[in-house]
């Protein structure tokens, strides 16, 4: 019986970064990464985004594992989050299990999961419908690999991040040996990396990118600001081989940087002399010629951590005069606006940029002709282009339709679509829903299109807060709208505006006080409309409107009589009983009866001296 096989994307397809794949074969599900991405600019406030995994909830018992490729947030960053719902084994390397261990340990949920397995490009893991088994491929972290689940239709390959360079150093080499056999064998999928796909021109060897820095170092008179994400192990090793030989020590900065180089140095990824690093207090002591600072920035991405500096926002380190920030991370086009909008406030603070992109392709991801390398290699019937933006898989399929694959067998996913493989064809079968996870905070999900919708409008037009207090009985207004205006308009220089504004407010509350079927949510509705209309016609300007109804409780106050005795005021526990008339023709009632006489005259004379309180919702309720 041929095996049933479904592949779908919970990330990573048509957006930069949140690499998160299932492939499901004879019901068994197995994740290929569990990575976040870093929010754009409309995404107001959101820390950073992770896959949504509805349907894997509702699947949980069919999930077999997770295994990761590297050690870079786009591929290990939500696994904290997805490991606090599903209990599940995870595979990969030593750096990238040391790595995942880091972000584990740091959410409090999870900080007790030791379900981790290392691996290398010689495991191999049966599970009985699948065989798992890794390859070796180059990237800007050691001990980078890519996944082979192999099936009785055909292996389906996930290449992970890669690129070819062959003077790649040992522990970043690509096996090609094994890359030919694994095509040999017969490869029904692959899914290959697609993040530079657009790039027809071939990367920079990395010993060409080592060789610059040195140079950069080397001619340079003042300090170094070298931006670089934290887990870019290699451009880390760059740096410091390059600070040693050209006279400078090296200072880190953020704990996420010195958890990772620790951790690398450990494990042996990392090496340098003792003497190369220094604290912020030591630099005092070094002329500015002396110096490097790695600045990588919280949760690794270091272009935000230089505007801060620039801004003379950080606490120990800023911007100066003569200083050159050199940016060795490649940001993605997504990003083009903020590098430039960052370059300008380095030149305010007195710096100097340099780009290590500006003068060579010094991208990690696989260009035009590496993709061909890898489908030729490889061999597979169907293509499944992952990791980019739509034009960047675009240009990944144009690329293997040049080498002779047919158009029908490639397949450009969405997040949620279900490529489906069954009596020998793939093809997209019914979708499932898969949307965002944001993460404000400590908060996971509670931020959704309506919170970022509002925090969108508060950011272009500000708040509008109108406060009316009432009298529902009386149908009146007790007191003037009061307006408060937050990123809206200057409320003293508008009084014209506030007044009318006020005007427009009564008018609705005492529309809706007249009508016999009174009806918040009909008041306040009424309140903004009137209220918006009139706004966007001074302003042309729609700022959030939020309506503050008060109303007077009635039950606290009494409305009869010269004196304002509380309603609530005690009344005297227990009345005298009148003594009874002394006669000789009756004689004395008994006890009780006149208990019961003197009761009924303090009820009655009680009555007379004290009317009823006027009824009141809150009496009703």
């Amino acid at each position: 019986m041929s095996a049933k096989i479904k592949i779908i994307p919970f990330g990573g397809v048509r957006e930069n970064g949140k690499n998160m794949y299932a492939v499901d074969v004879n019901g068994g599900i197995y994740i290929l990464d569990c990575g976040l991405k870093y929010p754009e600019n409309e995404l107001l406030g959101i820390d950073v985004v992770i896959p949504d995994w509805a349907y894997l909830r509702e699947n949980k018992d069919r999930i077999v594992a997770v295994f990761l490729t590297h050690g870079h947030a786009d591929a290990i960053g939500a696994l904290p989050y997805f490991l606090s719902e599903f209990n599940v084994p995870v595979f990969g390397s030593e750096m990238t299990i040391a790595l995942a261990k880091i972000d584990v340990a740091a959410e409090p949920k999870v900080k007790d999961y030791d379900d981790f397995h290392v691996i290398d490009e010689k495991t191999e893991i049966d599970f009985g419908d699948v065989v798992v088994s890794f390859f070796s491929t180059t990237h800007s972290i050691p001990e980078s690999l890519g996944i082979d689940l192999k099936t009785d239709e055909g292996q389906i390959i996930y290449t992970g991040d890669f690129k070819f360079d062959q003077t790649a150093k040992p522990g970043y080499q690509t096996d090609y040996a094994r890359l030919g056999a694994i095509g040999q064998a017969g490869v029904l999928a692959v899914l290959s990396d697609s993040a530079n796909a657009e790039n027809p021109a071939m990367n920079a060897s990395e010993q060409t990118i080592a060789e610059s820095i040195e140079e950069t170092f080397h001619y340079r008179d003042g300090r170094v600001v070298v931006a670089c994400v934290a887990s870019n192990i290699l451009r880390i090793q760059q740096v410091f081989d390059a600070a040693a030989k050209t006279g400078r020590k090296v200072c880190l900065t953020g704990q996420d940087l010195e958890a990772i180089v620790n951790t690398a140095m450990k494990l042996g990824k990392l090496s340098f002399d003792d003497d190369l690093l220094v604290t912020t207090a030591q630099l005092d002591q070094l002329s500015p010629a002396e110096i490097v600072i790695l600045q990588t920035g919280k949760m690794g991405e270091p272009i935000k951590a230089i505007q801060r500096m620039a801004n003379k926002q950080e606490k120990d380190l800023n911007i100066q005069e003569g200083d050159l920030v050199y940016i060795t991370t490649t940001p993605s086009h997504a990003m083009d606006t903020t590098v430039a909008q960052t370059r300008d406030m380095i030149y305010r603070a007195g710096g100097e940029v340099k780009a290590i992109s500006d003068e060579l392709n010094s991208s990690g991801h696989a260009y035009k002709r590496d993709l061909q390398l890898m489908l030729n290699l490889l061999k597979p019937k169907y293509l499944v282009p992952i990791q980019g933006e739509y034009r960047l898989l675009n240009a990944h399929a144009n690329a293997a339709m040049e080498l002779g694959m047919a158009a029908d067998h490639i397949f450009i996913l969405a997040k949620g679509d279900v490529l489906t493989y069954a009596n020998g064809e793939m093809g997209l079968g019914e979708g499932i829903d898969v949307s965002d996870t944001m993460i404000d905070g400590i908060g996971v999900g509670d931020i959704g299109n309506i919170v970022l919708r509002d925090r969108k409008v508060l950011a272009d037009d500000g708040i509008f807060i109108a406060v009316v207090t009432i009298d529902r009985k009386k149908k009146q207004i007790v007191a003037d709208p009061k307006i408060t205006s937050r990123g809206f308009v200057y409320v003293k220089a508008n009084k014209d505006l506030m007044q009318e504004s006020a005007q427009i407010i009564r008018k609705a509350v005492q529309n809706n006080l007249d009508n016999k079927e009174f009806d918040w949510g009909h008041l306040k509705q009424d309140v903004r409309e009137h209220l918006s209309h009139y706004l966007f016609e001074q302003t042309h300007r729609r700022p959030v409107i939020l309506p503050v109804i008060m109303e007077v409780n009635q039950h606290h106050r009494r409305t009869t009589g010269k004196e304002k005795t509380p309603a609530n005021q005690a009344t005297p526990a227990k009345a005298k009983a009148p003594k009874a008339p002394k006669s000789k023709d009756k004689p004395a009632p008994k006890k009780d009866v006149a208990d019961k006489s003197a009761h009924k005259a303090h009820r009655n004379r009680k009555r007379r001296r004290t009317p009823k309180p006027a009824t009141t919702e809150t009496d009703k309720a």
